[in-house]
């Protein structure tokens, strides 16, 4: 609506925790900040199925901004919410939140995205480290020969930190801790998370 003027056009995105989003205080503050129209999620413990986001993502154009209320109502993690506004940033949109003041339209809004995406990278980087360090102090302590120990407090949490890396096998992870693959299997989750966590959904 507002290209023609120059004036980029808003479009809000809230996510709510009741079926009447106008009872909401986001709401309120997204059309009072300008945005022509906003598009709203009830909250839920599916928190993968956000219809109203996708469709607020596929009625964006080139020129427009995406304002939320807050930055958690966007992102389910600071690497999807960096995920999302690096890929509206590739399509000319730009990213606007209200309460922390922050918009990628502006030098100092993309100075915070890139501080956000470095401590984005550092946290990664030290949840590996922590990893391999724990693998280090698990086969240190470890026996050789005979039946495999069970799985310790400390062996479970670093199973599932590298299960979570999408990086390491069963197998891998079982001859790293000095455990057999069958406690792997039996401590881990079967529901493909090592997928998800890969692909940062």
């Amino acid at each position: 609506m507002g290209h023609a003027s120059g004036v980029p056009d808003l479009v809000g995105y809230a996510r709510v925790s009741t079926s009447d989003q106008t009872l909401d205080p986001q709401h309120d503050a997204l059309l009072a900040a300008g945005c022509y129209r906003v598009f709203a999620d009830v909250a839920s413990g599916a928190l993968a199925a956000r219809p109203e986001l996708d469709r607020a993502l596929d009625h964006l154009r080139t020129g427009d901004v995406l304002v939320v209320w807050r930055l958690d109502r966007l992102g389910r993690s600071l690497r999807h919410l960096i995920d999302v506004v690096t890929a509206l940033d590739a399509r000319g949109i730009g990213f606007r939140s209200l309460t922390e003041h922050i918009d990628t339209t502006t030098a100092g809004g993309r100075l915070v995205f890139h501080l956000f995406g470095a401590l984005a990278e550092f946290e990664r980087d030290l949840i590996r480290d922590r990893t391999l360090a724990g693998l280090a102090a698990a086969k240190s302590r470890g026996r050789t020969g005979g039946r495999p120990p069970v799985m310790t407090p400390s062996k479970l949490a670093a199973a599932q930190q590298m299960h979570a890396s999408g990086q390491h096998s069963i197998a891998t992870i079982a001859a790293a801790l000095d455990v057999s693959r069958t406690s792997v299997y039996r401590h881990l989750p079967r529901s493909g998370s090592a997928n998800r966590f890969r692909d940062g959904r």
